[in-house]
């Protein structure tokens, strides 16, 4: 079963806030719900399926479905960090596809900025997790593993310091005109590279933003979504994986994205070539680089010159990404960036980006979202996306 054209996105809706110590995580989930909702033009009454992740307090979907008040045929509480809603998206398309629900809602939401969420400490992990023997007792945390791997890229091939810079540089110059992000200063890559070293070659301009917030989508079916007055936007390709330790083959220089990637280029019946605009999920830019040559937008080990010179700045450059300034500028809520990713291509499909980056005629986009640690074992997931 393929669902190319079998379901669409008809919300999408990006919480203003960057910081909500007087809000619960519950009460962002149901705001952003409701601006998702509202901007389809539907209401909660009309939410038959529900799809969340770990950021939801409570039992996977149990507490917010009540505390949204819906009334469900279909609950997905997939997650695979900060990847899952894009996972979610797809798991809807199947779902609608399938006929078990027709309006399906997904929420991601959290308050890392308010309750101290840091990138150099330690993450809790649960004793009975299989990996924790191995790896609890030389203490890894987040930055240290995408570290890893930015450094044996740059030993294998060859990409320097200053090359991931340029991600850094177009994610800001996008920044600048989003008047709800974080970080609206346009930087240099002088400015990344003179900003204080995090974890050797990482700096701290290389790593993302902790910020409160979240957001929600709306997925349909196209009969219900081409009734609602909105741009349709269809949901033409996916692919998901897990990468991990592979049995002690581990090769840090490529993400799950190389198999997630060709899957859903393949049901979408597309290219790379023919991508318009994408959103790449953004922990740090090397995340970035290595999804992007994963997905074949360039060979493996060009991704540093693929990225420099502004080759990822609308406008500018051949591959516009990140247009609202991304986990590195603007967003990354929950420590999870995966909905921005997909919200932004929304936007730019439906030409209501800012002007100053909206791409001329975006027909196609691809959002790409990766959760849990580059250095071990993450989730990849791929979304093409289309306008009708």
């Amino acid at each position: 079963m393929t669902i190319r054209r079998r379901a669409c996105i008809a919300g999408a809706y990006e919480h203003p806030t960057r910081k909500a110590p007087d809000k619960t995580v519950a009460q962002l989930h149901a705001e952003c719900a409701r601006g998702a909702l509202a901007d389809a033009g539907l209401t909660l009454q009309d939410v038959d399926g529900y799809f969340c992740a770990a950021d939801a307090p409570g039992l996977g979907a149990n507490n917010m479905a009540d505390y949204l008040g819906l009334k469900l045929r279909h609950v997905d509480s997939t997650d695979t960090g900060g990847s899952a809603y894009l996972v979610h998206v797809a798991h809807a398309a199947q779902a609608i596809a399938l006929g078990k629900c027709d309006v399906a809602l997904i929420t991601l939401a959290g308050r890392p900025r308010s309750e101290g969420s840091s990138g150099v400490a330690p993450r809790v992990v649960a004793p009975g997790t299989p990996d924790v023997p191995w790896e609890m007792p030389y203490g890894p945390v987040t930055v240290n593993m995408y570290a890893l791997a930015a450094a044996r890229h740059m030993h294998d091939y060859g990409t320097t310091p200053d090359q991931p810079a340029w991600i850094k540089v177009a994610a800001s110059t996008h920044a600048q005109y989003n008047e709800h992000a974080m970080l609206r200063d346009v930087v240099t890559v002088e400015d990344v590279l003179a900003s204080p070293l995090i974890s050797d070659p990482l700096r701290k301009l290389d790593c993302c933003v902790v910020s409160d917030g979240g957001g929600a989508l709306v997925v349909t079916r196209p009969e219900i979504a081409r009734s609602l007055k909105r741009p349709v936007v269809h949901v033409l390709g996916a692919g998901e994986t897990i990468k991990g330790q592979l049995g002690g083959q581990v090769d840090l220089t490529w993400s799950g994205a190389a198999l997630s990637g060709p899957r859903a280029f393949e049901e979408a019946g597309v290219t790379p070539a023919d991508i318009q605009y994408a959103s790449i999920y953004d922990s740090f830019t090397i995340t970035v680089l290595m999804q992007l040559e994963d997905l074949g937008f360039c060979a493996k080990g060009q991704g540093g010159r693929f990225v420099q010179d502004g080759n990822l700045i609308s406008g500018i450059g051949r591959l516009p990404f990140n247009t609202d300034g991304g986990g590195l500028c603007n967003n990354h809520p929950a420590n999870r960036g995966g909905i921005t990713k997909v919200i932004e291509a929304v936007r730019q499909l439906r030409g209501e980006a800012h002007p100053k980056v909206q791409v001329a005629n975006c027909g196609l986009a691809l959002a790409q979202g990766t959760g849990g640690n580059l250095g071990t074992r993450h989730g990849s997931a791929t979304l093409i996306l289309g306008r009708d």
